[in-house]
């Protein structure tokens, strides 16, 4: 049996009024990569804050690694290590100054930091620039090394926090290769948050949506999927939402499912290839005009959007984290 390297149990953040953390339960086993999917304000990034002991929980408890956030948090500390959002790495320093100096902030003996140094730059392919300064690196050798410093304590849970935005899509996948390639060395669990749900998709063994500071689903990539049952229709017609296509629709023996979606609506359906001529039919019986039809199987947008009532927006999230967010892809550009 796989044994859980993080467990949390009702845990619970407020900022005076604001609950921003509202009893959240999920554990982590060990050696999965979990992604944690949300809106910006919806509880994440709070979540991550007190599982790294960065901010204290109001209630509930959390163990990482064994060790408890609250009671134990230098414990937590030396057995984690964080991949920010934001680029950390000093650009006045070379690649291996910087991966010395976070060597330094945990304690790693000098000859041994150095040695795993060497051997993480190495992996991520910045052996040849590591005598050089930061300011010189390409978007992409940038989180390399962002990710060789997170590995130089040889944490049992990695912390990733976007670990690829604003780079561009040819680098992203390489940078997946670099984290798959550092898992499997290391052997490590890794917790993510993306706005790419795409990747997610792809990276994740489970993933949790937390909104308005609660889970609201958790399990595997193809299950939340396979949960939706069935294909989505997006359509409008002219004049907007239409009461007779609304009734007209939910007549279709194989639409399951029908809400108001960005004036039009979204329709949960067996077969979409199947179930689209015969709402088209629809349309056109009550002398309607079609102005948008769109068929898709289901992904992780689809449920995202099924579970929290709208898709993952970098536009929803607060001034101080949009800015933030700009900072780092422009970085982030070659």
């Amino acid at each position: 049996m796989v044994a859980n390297v993080i467990e949390v149990q009702g845990l619970t953040r407020r900022f005076g009024e604001l609950t921003a953390v509202d009893g959240v339960t999920f554990e982590v086993r060990e050696g999965e990569t979990f992604g944690f999917l949300g809106p910006n304000g919806a509880g994440k990034t709070t979540t991550i804050n007190m599982l790294t002991t960065v901010l204290r929980p109001n209630a509930g408890t959390a163990t990482v690694a064994g060790r408890d956030i609250a009671k134990d948090p230098i414990g937590v500390r030396r057995s984690i290590g964080l991949v920010p959002q934001e680029y950390t790495a000093d650009e006045d320093l070379t690649g291996m100054d910087n991966m010395l100096l976070t060597a330094a902030l945990y304690a790693v003996p000098k000859a041994e930091a150095r040695k795993r140094a060497a051997e993480l730059l190495e992996l991520v392919h910045l052996a040849d620039a590591a005598g050089r300064n930061v300011e010189t690196y390409s978007g992409g050798m940038r989180r390399r090394l962002e990710l060789a410093c997170g590995l130089i304590n040889r944490p049992k849970v990695l912390f990733l926090d976007e670990p690829t935005l604003g780079l561009d899509v040819q680098t992203r996948a390489a940078v997946w290769e670099y984290i798959r390639l550092l898992k499997d060395q290391y052997r490590m669990t890794l917790f993510m948050t993306t706005h790419y749900l795409e990747e997610a998709d792809q990276q994740c063994d489970r993933v949790a949506i937390i909104d308005h500071g609660k889970i609201v689903a958790i399990d595997s990539p193809a299950a939340l999927k396979a949960s939706l049952g069935g294909d989505i229709i997006d359509i409008q017609v002219g004049g907007g939402p239409n009461e007779r296509l609304l009734a007209a629709v939910k007549g279709i023996p194989s639409v399951r499912d029908v809400r108001p979606l960005d004036g039009g609506y979204r329709l949960k359906v067996v077969n979409g290839e199947e179930t689209a001529p015969q709402v088209l039919d629809a349309v056109r019986g009550l002398d309607l005009r079609v102005t948008k039809v769109s068929i898709a199987k289901p992904t992780l947008d689809e449920v995202y959007l099924e579970r929290t009532g709208r898709a993952l927006r970098e536009e929803e999230g607060s001034r101080d984290e949009a800015f933030r967010r700009r900072v780092t892809m422009r970085r982030a550009r070659p």
